[in-house]
This record gives structure tokens, C-alpha cells and sequence, in this order.
């Protein structure tokens, strides 16, 4: 029982995985161990906790015609950090709808960017599949940059988006679910709601942590709203003790 508390605790989804831990808060200080270990075998970085984005990002980013920008040009910008490689098809599916929904915000007037981590096989393939990408890249010759922004925010399987606000402190990890459940954009930066309509986009979240799933009938309007009603401020509650914490929910 213990060990499933820690795996569940820790979110943990495949193995082997490596965590790091505060022990005088329990608070995670590094999801990722794997990579640190791989990346700083010598420890020169311990204790390992994270940086800000603007500091693990700093230096030139990509456009898919050859241009280069310093990464300061995302400062005051919401920020998506997109995990992806060309190799894996629900990412090629999941880019196809981002670039839409990059082009809409764009239109509408906010200030949005996002940043292409490759985690392509090679150098030809993350060039074709950025050449589909209107947005910017870390260069895929900087494995060091593009490993350590997969540390910073422990990505254990893509694709991932990472939504951060114009600090660089994230909004959601679940800008996958957001971009496919809201085409329209009209709910950017999709800040996390406390309670949501179960669909099967976003059913992946039930693996992250407790959840409570309430069942009533989908037929009846008045029904779901009244239950809405009746979980929303129980949610907050709940959300709103953990932010305290600063933990997540």
C-alpha cells in the first residue's frame, strides 16, 4: 500500500523514475533525477532545484526560415513550451490543431509564444517537422538547453505543452487538453478550472491525482448545472488550501 501511495503521490507513469526530494519540506525539488544524473554526473549543480524559465531558456531561439532571436524576445509573452517530435503521431495530430490555435490567438491580439522542444532522432527530421511550425525552437544542436528544459518542468512523455504566463510561471501542464477541448481559443490562457465536463480528451488527467467523478443525467441541462453548482465551491476549497501549500491539487 505505501509503495502505491508513492507512486501515486509522485505521479509517477513509467519506469525507471527519479525524484528528488526536499526531506526537511517533502517538497519535489526535481522530477526528473534521470536526466540531471545523465546531464551533471559530477553533481556540480546540487542540489538541483529549479531555475526560473528565463534562465534555463536564455540564449538564441529558432524560426523554421533560418532567423535567429534571442530568447529575451519572449519576456511579457504567455509562453507554450511544446514537448514534441515528428517521430511520434499523436504530436503530428496534436501540431496540426496547435498551429491553428497559435494563429487565432495571434489574430485576437495576445501577446503568445511557443517554443518547440525537439525531441527528434535527428537533425533532418526536427528541420521537416519545424518546417511546419510558425513559431520558434531551441536549436536541436543545444541538447544541453533542450535537456534541461525537460528537467525543469519533469516531462515524461509527449507531447507535452507547458502554458506559462507572461512571468514564466506555469498556468497549466494540461495545454494539450486545453487546445484540443477549446479550438476556438476562447478560454486562453486557459487558467485550470476547478471542475470540468469529463470527455475523452481530457480523461487523462484521472491518472494524476484524486479525483472525484460525479455521474448525472447528461440528458438533463438543469441536472448538470445543478451539480456544477453543488461541487464548484468544494473545489475551490480544495484547490485554494493546496495553492496555500503551494502544492498541486
Amino acid at each position: 500500500i505505501l509503495q502505491l501511495k508513492l507512486w501515486n503521490k509522485y505521479r509517477v507513469s513509467n519506469i525507471p523514475s527519479l525524484i528528488f526530494i526536499d526531506a526537511s519540506t517533502g517538497k519535489v525539488v526535481c522530477r526528473n533525477g534521470l536526466l540531471v544524473i545523465r546531464d551533471d554526473p559530477e553533481g556540480l549543480e546540487f542540489p538541483w532545484g529549479p531555475k526560473p524559465f528565463s534562465e534555463v531558456v536564455a540564449g538564441p531561439l529558432l524560426r523554421n526560415n533560418g532567423q535567429t532571436l534571442d530568447s529575451s524576445a519572449l519576456e511579457g509573452s504567455h509562453v507554450g513550451v511544446y514537448f514534441s517530435a515528428h517521430w511520434c503521431p499523436p504530436c503530428r495530430s496534436l501540431t496540426r490543431v496547435l498551429v491553428e490555435s497559435y494563429r487565432k490567438i495571434k489574430e485576437a491580439g495576445q501577446k503568445f509564444e511557443i517554443l518547440f522542444v525537439s525531441a527528434d532522432r535527428s537533425e533532418d527530421s526536427f528541420k521537416q517537422y519545424f518546417s511546419e511550425m510558425p513559431w520558434v525552437a531551441v536549436p536541436y544542436a543545444d541538447e544541453a538547453r533542450r535537456s534541461r528544459l525537460n528537467r525543469l518542468y519533469g516531462i515524461q512523455g509527449i507531447p507535452t505543452l507547458i502554458v506559462l504566463d507572461s512571468q514564466g510561471e506555469v498556468i497549466t501542464r494540461q495545454g494539450r487538453v486545453e487546445v484540443l477541448n477549446d479550438v476556438e481559443c476562447r478560454e486562453f490562457p486557459w487558467h485550470p478550472k476547478p471542475v470540468l465536463e469529463l470527455t475523452d480528451s481530457n480523461a487523462v488527467q484521472l491518472n494524476e491525482g484524486p479525483c472525484l467523478v460525479l455521474f448525472v443525467d447528461s440528458e438533463d441541462d438543469g441536472e448538470s448545472e445543478a451539480a456544477k453548482q453543488l461541487i464548484q465551491p468544494i473545489a475551490e476549497k480544495i484547490i485554494a488550501k493546496y495553492k496555500a501549500k503551494e502544492e498541486e491539487a
